[in-house]
């Protein structure tokens, strides 16, 4: 039995003790701007020093409905052009944003070398399903449209995401996969939400820690996605995936989604489709976007991005 990282593991255990004797009040009973801002707070504060070498742009793409903010960025010493990662942030597709996540796709584009294209896809539950998957395939479908515009090599263009960023990127790469003006090269997986039909192990286990019972219902609630017409979307529990682009899975050990990201690389591998998965078992839901936590985390980043710049070239 693997043991949770000692860093991680002090973290959870301070956070434990600042909240005893708070009151617990239900999800339902938070605005969601309210929760979004105390996320913004904790990733802050888990994240202090992101790289500073890495240039960024702030533009507009396009979404499902509209122009949507995202965010560009350029590791010192990227050729022109490059290899393009467009990435969606994670939060259960009703918290994060361009700022949650800035350090973490600073650290990324750094270590791969690649430009890294940020998306702000609207969030649930004022935008419920499918904005956000809309918003996902329309941004990936400009960047293939406006590659030159960002120095993007358009033959080598992946996807990427962590958690419910995970989903939208292997959503996306279901829905561009019979698309000949657009082939994706690679998608990456970091701890995906999968949503399979039948609960995982996992699932049924693990409550926490960070990724607790209690918000994936509210995520689930907030998005509205079951009983939606188009929900295999979002829940590829069933998708058609043969064809879609080769694909690193990440996963974490103490993570309620890890065997429905261990399970999408054997589906993808039994479709014929190059798929390697790794897992950190002494690691946690969220851990990528805590590199202040955890020197292991520079690590993983570090290893994921070779297998990267393996898979697509620098």
């Amino acid at each position: 039995m693997s043991t949770l990282d000692a860093d991680f593991q002090t973290m959870l255990e301070l956070q434990a003790k600042a909240m005893e004797g708070q009151p617990q009040p239900s999800l339902d009973d938070i605005p969601p701007e309210m929760i979004r801002a105390g996320y913004r707070m904790q990733r802050a504060g888990h994240d202090p020093n992101p790289p500073k070498d890495v240039e960024t742009r702030d533009l507009k793409v396009a979404g499902g409905a509209g122009e949507i903010p995202a965010r560009l960025y350029t590791p010192a010493g990227a050729t022109t052009p490059s290899p393009l990662l467009v990435y969606f942030h994670g939060g259960g597709f009703v918290i994060g944003d361009l700022e949650t996540h800035d350090g973490h796709c600073r650290r990324l584009a750094k270590a791969s070398g690649f430009r890294l294209l940020a998306v702000d896809y609207r969030l649930a539950p004022e935008h419920p399903f499918p904005a956000g998957h809309d918003d996902a395939l329309a941004a990936t479908k400009w960047a293939f449209d406006h590659a030159s515009e960002i120095g993007a090599d358009p033959a080598r263009i992946a996807v990427g995401g962590d958690s419910a960023g995970g989903n939208l990127a292997a959503s996306v790469a279901v829905d561009l996969k019979d698309d000949p003006e657009r082939k994706l090269v690679y998608q990456l997986l970091l701890y995906p939400g999968i949503w399979p039909d039948e609960e995982t192990a996992s699932r049924k286990a693990l409550d926490g820690p960070v990724l607790t019972r209690a918000a994936i219902a509210w995520f689930d609630k907030c998005l509205a996605a079951v009983g939606h017409p188009h929900a295999h979307r979002a829940m590829l529990g069933r998708a058609d995936v043969a064809g879609v682009a080769p694909a690193l899975i990440v996963t974490a050990g103490f993570d309620p989604l890890k065997d429905e990201g261990r399970d999408y690389a054997e589906r993808l591998k039994a479709a014929g489709v190059e798929a390697k998965h790794v897992e950190y078992p002494h690691m946690i839901h969220d851990f990528f976007v805590m590199a202040g936590v955890s020197p292991k985390v520079e690590l993983a980043v570090g290893e994921t991005a070779a297998y990267l710049r393996g898979a697509i070239g620098g």
